[in-house]
């Protein structure tokens, strides 16, 4: 059976609907970094995740070709996730979307090499057609940070923020949100095919603890 990350890491895919603390471990990506409106037809967000799907699914089929990764294993491609922030503003301004920074990313697992990831960024544009060469393999390690599963569209995450901020000072955190520790999401919902009240998304925000 193919490895699943949501199944063996469900600490950090599937949390409950109130406020956790967890440390999060260092982990590699594939990235795309970008700015703007992420629900823009054919936008910058919308080419970003094609060329992210392209190379992760030629990462976890390259056992079916010539190239071969040292200490392969089958596994489910993870969900897709993004940090987001917007200059001079504290917080998220979820009414000028348009002002959005991000880096869009899928995990994967540790066997990936750099050599690995070069194959598959030019493999994905030979095949696909498509200009891979956005795409970057990032170590992200997030640390200590504290999530929450919110249930529904984007635009009603600052309720569930709110439990968050809630949560921290009543147990002596505060936010620890930087230019290098950024709001994460963890998009565990088809927003194709699932109406957007049914979206589940892990909400993620690096903390730290009042001296």
């Amino acid at each position: 059976m193919a490895f699943d990350f949501k199944k063996e890491y469900k600490e950090f895919y599937m949390p409950k609907n109130k406020p956790e603390i967890v440390t999060v471990p260092k982990a590699n990506y594939i990235a795309i970094r970008g700015k703007g409106d992420p629900n823009e037809v054919c936008g910058a967000y919308q080419q970003a995740i094609s060329v992210l799907y392209a190379v992760a699914y030629t990462l976890k089929m390259s056992y079916k070709t010539d190239h071969k990764i040292e200490g392969f294993f089958e596994y489910v491609v993870p969900p897709l996730e993004g940090f987001w922030w917007q200059d001079g503003i504290d917080g998220i301004d979820y009414t000028d979307k348009a002002s959005f920074n991000w880096i869009s990313v899928i995990r994967l697992p540790e066997f990936i090499t750099q050599k690995d990831f070069e194959w598959a960024v030019e493999t994905a544009t030979k095949k696909k057609k498509l200009d891979c060469s956005s795409a970057e393999l990032m170590t992200i390690d997030e640390g200590l940070c504290v999530q929450i599963m919110h249930l529904g569209s984007f635009d009603d995450e600052p309720a569930t923020i709110a439990l968050i901020d809630e949560y921290l000072e009543k147990n002596g955190y505060v936010n620890d949100i930087t230019k290098t520790r950024l709001h994460h999401e963890i998009y565990l919902s088809d927003a194709r095919r699932v109406v957007p009240e049914k979206w589940k998304t892990v909400i993620r925000h690096p903390i730290k603890k009042i001296i």
